[in-house]
């Protein structure tokens, strides 16, 4: 994976329009209207984005379309999926940990006694 890609998402309002266009393609002036920053800071911001290969623009009419495209989340998928077995191993002896303490707390039955 490209440097790059983390170093496009890590600026927050490009996050923000990410995050955003997740539900559905969009044109500038909603973008505008979700997001703290002026028009042409969302113009810079979409550019980046573009440019870094996360959104693809469409030409409606005066308006332009944006959306998300699948191939840069398929490669922080799969670059992800490299680390996923370190925290699943941890997640899974905390688990392991977590039941055997459980075990140890619950209060014994002594036997014969009803």
């Amino acid at each position: 994976m490209q440097p790059a890609v983390l170093q496009t998402l890590a600026d927050p309002s490009r996050l923000q329009i990410v995050e955003t266009l997740l539900g559905g393609e969009c044109a500038v002036n909603d973008l505008v209207a979700q997001m703290d920053i002026h028009q042409s800071g969302v113009s810079r911001h979409l550019r980046i984005l573009e440019d870094a290969g996360f959104v693809r623009v469409r030409p409606d009419g005066p308006r332009r379309l944006y959306s998300l495209r699948p191939e840069p989340f398929r490669e922080l998928d799969s670059w992800v999926t490299q680390y996923r077995a370190l925290w699943v191993a941890r997640l899974d002896a905390f688990g392991d940990a977590l039941a055997r303490k459980q075990q140890a707390r619950r209060p014994r039955r002594k036997r014969g006694r009803l």
